[in-house]
């Protein structure tokens, strides 16, 4: 295998998420053919973090591999679940040394090496990432010459962090996908060294909705500035946001397209 087909699948956002990626993800397969698929999974459990139900549901469904972002441990259960590595989920790579789970893992697909990388932004967040610039260098020393293909999900807020990750990182990895803001943008593009990117990805959650949220409370908190336990809705239309990408070994990414999708669940 000398190419890699990627499919990624944008933050699965609740129940309404998990199950438009079980009616929709056959028929992804079938038109793409990927042969490694992966999700952001931070907001797999209600809107936030993961249980070991929900992975093994998404699992079931068909998908090899789980990144994550800061909504990872809203559920306690989430430092056992990175901890034991039932399954393939990584949390940010920048997080302080001593953080239960793993940044990045080099996963065996067919004949070939996968190094899968997840960093946070640090624009616009409380808290104090370390830099994932620096944090990315030293995960490529590391693992040099133990990869054949190399997917970098950045978590984060600012589209100018996103951009100029995936410019310092073009042609030292194959694929930055940005994941968080839940709105998949129309940037998609091989950079000119070769590596593939888009800002994010998008999600996959209800259509009508504030970002996969129930307005109702959402409207609640802009309207008196007091916090307000979210709800999503649990069916209707969803969208399914992702990307995908062909990355032809030692040569980078030779096509990358959204993919955009809608079903009723």
């Amino acid at each position: 295998m000398s190419q890699l087909k990627v499919l990624f699948l944008g933050d699965i956002v609740g129940k309404i998420g998990r199950k438009a990626v079980k009616e929709s993800l056959p028929k992804l397969k079938k038109k793409y053919k990927p042969d490694f698929i992966i999700a952001n999974a931070e907001n797999l459990a209600h809107g936030k973090s993961v249980t070991e139900k929900t992975l093994q549901e998404m699992s079931d469904a068909g998908i090899d591999f789980f990144t994550s972002g800061n909504h990872i441990w809203a559920n306690p259960e989430s430092e056992q679940i990175l901890s034991e590595q039932k399954f393939d989920i990584i949390r940010p790579a920048n997080y302080p040394e001593g953080v239960p789970g793993f940044g990045h893992k080099i996963i065996e697909v067919g004949t070939k090496k996968v190094l899968v990388a997840n960093q946070m932004g640090r624009v616009f967040f409380r808290e104090d990432f370390e830099n994932p610039f620096t944090v990315m260098e030293d995960i490529l020393k590391q693992e040099k010459g133990k990869f054949d293909f190399s997917i970098v999900d950045l978590h984060a807020e600012a589209t100018s962090e996103k951009v100029s990750f995936a410019k310092y990182f073009d042609g030292k990895v194959d694929l930055v996908i940005g994941t968080h803001t839940h709105v998949q943008t129309a940037d998609e593009k091989v950079l000119e060294e070769g590596t593939g990117f888009i800002s994010d990805a998008g999600m996959v959650g209800a259509k009508d909705s504030s970002i996969g949220v129930d307005f109702k409370n959402v409207l609640h908190m802009f309207f008196t500035q007091m916090p307000k336990a979210f709800e999503l809705p649990e069916s209707g239309t969803c969208i399914i946001n992702g990307i995908f990408a062909t990355i032809k070994q030692d040569k980078g990414v030779t096509k990358i397209e959204r993919v955009s999708e809608e079903v009723d669940v």
